[in-house]
């Protein structure tokens, strides 16, 4: 199974690593990798998987029997595709995976802000390199709502909060954190040690604003975000809003 090396440091955008097998002749599996696959509401990295003879686009990433890198050979690349045991050496395009990581951050703030203000729990989410939308259970949102949410999301950009994650043992993190929050009843049972991303408080001493089962990418300060501008929302069913925002 691949190393998920993503999962412990996002900032990471060149590595090493070694074909553990190919698939179908248009991808391989590694034993590590820091391309993340599409997941969460996060799309897939793309970039460069090279070797001494040749590249190749990295041009989809999932998530299957180990971690599936589609490739493509690069403009000029004749030579053979890299058969197990190749090393090779993997390059993300950094631009894309940055603002993934920028916009999935806010995500988890605008959850955390809307269930604190609104009482409004999410229901889904989809980041994309240069917008975000937000699924969330409420009824309607007004025009002075969308103004509000935006003035304290930037509130909260600009206090620079920590970001950080850890592993917890499920047991432990379903009797001690809020459900509403980590929405743990909706991972299989099978997942017995939890991915938790927190958001820390706007000081040492205050407790942390929001802590989320999530095993995507993040910034580790909210300033990183940037600027966030709410762009509109709509009506997506019963009782059920969609917010769409975007970042400078």
């Amino acid at each position: 199974m691949t190393e998920q090396l993503y999962l412990a440091d996002s900032t990471v955008r060149e590595f090493d690593a070694t074909v553990e097998r190919t698939v179908s002749n248009d991808r391989v599996v590694l034993d590590r990798t820091h391309f993340y696959p599409e997941g969460g509401g996060q799309p897939n990295d793309t970039g460069i998987i090279s070797t001494e003879t040749g590249e190749w686009r990295v041009v989809d990433v999932q998530k299957h029997d180990g971690i599936h890198h589609y490739l493509e050979p690069a403009e000029g690349t004749d030579a053979d595709f890299p058969e197990a045991g190749t090393t090779v050496t993997g390059e993300l395009d950094w631009e894309r995976r940055h603002n993934h990581m920028r916009y999935h951050t806010a995500q988890h703030l605008l959850s955390a802000l809307l269930l604190d203000e609104y009482d409004a729990e999410t229901t889904g989410n989809q980041v994309r390199a240069h917008k975000a939308t937000l699924d969330c259970a409420y009824e309607r949102f007004h025009t002075d709502d969308l103004e509000h949410i935006e003035a304290l999301l930037n509130e909260l950009v600009a206090e620079a909060r920590p970001v950080e994650w850890s592993v917890m043992d499920r047991e432990e993190a379903e009797v001690t954190l809020d459900p509403e929050r980590t929405r743990l009843s909706l991972l299989p049972d099978s997942i017995t040690e939890i991915r938790i991303v927190e958001i820390g408080g706007a000081s040492p001493d205050e407790e942390p604003f929001d802590r989320t089962a999530c095993a995507g990418t993040h910034v580790s300060n909210t300033e990183s975000i940037g600027e966030v501008t709410v762009t509109g929302r709509e009506t997506k069913g019963s009782d059920e809003e969609r917010i769409t925002f975007e970042l400078a």
